[in-house]
């Protein structure tokens, strides 16, 4: 090349030809590189395909129409890497148009040089293939799908075969119908599937060329399974060609039919079970209706629920077993027009017998249809409820009773309380001596009162199965003494004498101290009422081989043989003067008996007639525990002052309980509703809070839970103290964050104790 002279380059190749070519590709993008990668040229395809115009392309580089990441993996120059080495690069893949968006791109680049060899640029020709691949995807995902659905559907064994019968893909329905796993049936014939029989005779090889000659082949039939036992199956095997119509495999979907095969194989002796099934149940009246509602058929046990003979019932409407205003309103027809739109009806109510005496039913119609759904007649079961109705009536009765029995003994605690309390204040003055036998009296007798009311809620919940044994070793003559002892002013107003006999050594039970103290209570107690004054009571503790007994004895009014029967029954009393009105409700022994079962003992009530006396006898079982040796008296200690806010409506409860915690060195607040404790809980922090559950406006248990998230009051105990003692008033307490839970009326000694020890 002489000096000065211009050497090839890309913009002085054949104009006229390359305009030519250009012009005449709408749906491509051609365009020139310079040999740096630089567009010198751009025609009316790559305008339309990537939104650029000459004017505004020309001279930028060839990565300003790939993505951010391939610009940084260095794809537009590694293509010109390639087109430079061996002359040509293809590739698909993203590319960015000038508004952004993406466009998948199959894209030629090709090296362009002079006759000498020399790089003068490259070629570019690109095409948009977005809609075929949106279409590739779309058939990939499709196919994905498919596949999937097949793989994962558990009731069809579905899998391919090659043209010669081989396997080629299995589902998990087909492992879990024949056992085989698809590792243990790729590659094999399908033949495995089939019994030796069906194999010598080449039935499945038969199969396969009816399908690829007719296209399919429907078969049921036997096939093995891995683990060698036979299932039936409803096979269809398909043939598959490809466009061109050579023959590429098949489809093999099989169904389990075992189940439905052997259902119909015992429907012929089944129904003869079931007609001598409903002719032989008792129970139960089991009839057929015609359409109309007319009586078909009648069993043995329709006889006896409804008390039609056969004879006397076939032929007439149903209807005849409704009672008349049932029949006026219609309800019949109703069933059956039910059972005809629904396929059945169900219903409970009142039916009428022969007799024209009413029952309590229960009973069901069923529509029967022919296969093609033609109706037949229906089908109607009927069982008497009577008895079913009455249990439950007599639960429900139950069930108000123990609520009621709950709410009573809310309201009769209540206003023992204050009465207790102000025993308790007049306990600590010096009273004349006329004014002190009235303060004994009245403590006596809501002792009593109080007894009765726990007696009362006590057999409730034993009766429910609602109370709990709290059980520990128990030195048993320690126990009975001490409830003698306890007793014995009781006694003393019979002017009865109390006697007790003891063994020298200790005898001990595994039980509940508190239920047991109880038993012991209640049969003195017992005894003592049903003694005339002056008699004795006698309480003998004493070991018997693997028992321990406890026999209490008295000289009172005895009791028949009938009343022995029954004396444990509730509510059950001997007979009574007229004068004695402290004689109880009649559950102290039911008390009594229930308690030494849930111990696993036994109570007996034995007398020699009225006037003769009467001796009741516990047996527990003996326990043999370590002995634990007694520990160190406690050393009293005085009471540490502390502020207390005690809330309750009723007032007298509450001015009575401020005077005692008074004069025991407390110093008190009070507050009769749920706001003005909160007030005063607020104000003045007390240490402790005895709340009742049952305010006005707010009750005890929203004040617990509003007390429990103030940081300032973190530290007050809360003590419950309400009527209401069951189980699930102690949980709800705890629940809403009291510390503790007592029952009015509370004794105040026990109150003392637990003051002292929540610290």
């Amino acid at each position: 090349m002489k000096d000065g002279a211009k050497g090839p380059t890309i913009t002085n190749l054949g104009d006229s030809s390359f305009r030519l070519l250009v012009e005449g590709a709408r749906d491509y993008a051609i365009f020139m590189l310079d040999p740096q990668g630089h567009v010198v040229s751009w025609n009316a395809g790559a305008e339309r395909i990537k939104g650029y115009t000459a004017d505004e392309i020309i001279g930028s580089h060839l990565s300003r129409f790939y993505t951010p990441d391939a610009r940084v993996n260095g794809a537009p120059n590694e293509s010109l890497r390639q087109a430079r080495e061996t002359g040509r690069h293809e590739d698909e893949g993203w590319r960015v148009r000038k508004d952004g968006s993406r466009f998948w791109a199959s894209a030629v680049l090709t090296a362009l040089r002079a006759p000498s060899g020399e790089l003068i640029g490259f070629s570019k020709i690109t095409r948009d293939l977005s809609e075929r691949r949106e279409h590739e995807e779309r058939l990939r995902q499709s196919e994905e799908r498919f596949r999937q659905l097949v793989e994962m559907v558990e009731g069809y064994a579905i899998y391919m075969l090659d043209p010669n019968g081989f396997v080629s893909s299995w589902n998990i329905g087909a492992q879990r119908i024949t056992g085989y796993s698809a590792e243990m049936v790729l590659g094999r014939h399908f033949s495995m599937f089939y019994p030796p029989d069906a194999v010598e005779r080449g039935w499945p090889q038969h199969q396969l060329e009816v399908a690829a000659r007719t296209g399919r082949f429907d078969d049921d039939g036997w096939r093995v399974r891995q683990d060698g036992t036979l299932l039936w199956a409803d096979a269809v095997i398909t043939a598959i060609h490809d466009r061109k119509g050579a023959l590429r495999g098949f489809s093999n979907i099989i169904r389990d039919l075992t189940e439905r095969r052997e259902q119909e194989q015992r429907l012929k002796q089944s129904e003869e079970n079931f007609r001598l099934l409903v002719e032989g149940v008792k129970d139960h009246a089991i009839f057929l209706l015609d359409a109309r509602g007319e009586v078909l058929s009648w069993n043995a046990g329709a006889e006896r629920v409804e008390g039609w003979r056969a004879e006397d019932v076939l032929g007439r409407n149903f209807s005849i077993l409704y009672p008349p205003e049932d029949v006026v309103a219609g309800r019949p027809q109703r069933e059956l027009e039910t059972a005809t739109v629904l396929g059945f009806s169900e219903d409970t109510g009142w039916r009428i017998k022969a007799n024209g005496s009413r029952y309590w039913a229960d009973s069901s119609l069923t529509a029967l249809r022919n296969k093609d759904g033609t109706m037949r007649g229906f089908a109607q079961i009927t069982r008497d409820l009577s008895e079913r109705r009455r249990v439950q009536e007599l639960e429900s009765e139950g069930r108000r009773i123990n609520e009621f029995i709950a709410m009573l003994a809310h309201e009769l605690r209540n206003p023992l309380a204050p009465i207790r309390n102000a025993v308790e204040i007049m306990e600590r003055s010096t009273l004349p001596p006329d004014i002190a036998w009235c303060k004994e009296l009245i403590g006596r007798q809501v002792g009593h009162l109080t007894r009765l009311v726990d007696d009362l809620l006590d057999v409730s919940r034993i009766t429910v199965g609602k109370i709990q044994l709290e059980k520990e070793p128990v030195d048993l003559s320690g126990l009975v003494s001490a409830a003698v002892e306890s007793m014995r002013p009781a006694v003393k107003d019979y002017e009865h004498a109390l006697e007790i006999e003891l063994p020298k050594e200790p005898i001990r039970v595994v039980g509940d101290p508190t239920r047991l103290t109880q038993v012991v209570v209640n049969l003195i107690s017992n005894a003592a009422k049903y003694t005339p004054n002056g008699g004795t009571v006698r309480v003998v503790v004493e070991k018997s081989e693997d028992e321990a007994h406890i026999r209490v004895a008295d000289t009172g009014i005895g009791m028949s043989e009938q009343l022995i029967e029954h004396a444990f029954d509730l509510f059950v009393q001997g007979k009574r003067a007229l004068d004695r009105s402290d004689g109880g409700l009649g559950i102290g022994l039911t008390l009594v008996q229930r308690i030494v079962a849930l111990h696993s003992g036994i109570v007996s009530a034995s007398s020699a007639g009225p006037g003769h006396g009467s001796e009741f006898i516990v047996a527990l079982p003996l326990a043999h525990p370590e002995p634990v040796p007694p520990g160190p008296d406690a050393a009293p200690h005085a009471v540490t002052p502390r502020k207390i806010l005690v809330v309750d409506d009723n007032v007298d409860a509450a001015n009575s309980l401020s005077t005692l915690l008074t004069m025991s060195g407390h110093a008190t607040s009070l507050a009769h509703d749920g706001t003005e404790a909160l007030r005063l809980a607020t104000e003045e922090e007390p240490d402790l809070v005895l709340l009742d559950v049952g305010l006005p406006g707010i009750d005890g248990y929203e004040v617990a839970r509003r007390v429990r998230r103030l940081p300032r009051l973190r530290h007050t105990r809360l003590i419950a103290m309400t009527g209401y003692g069951q189980e699930s008033d102690k949980l709800a307490a705890a629940e809403a964050g009291f510390d503790r839970h007592l029952v009015k009326p509370v004794d105040f000694d026990v109150l003392v104790e637990m003051i002292e020890r929540l610290g």
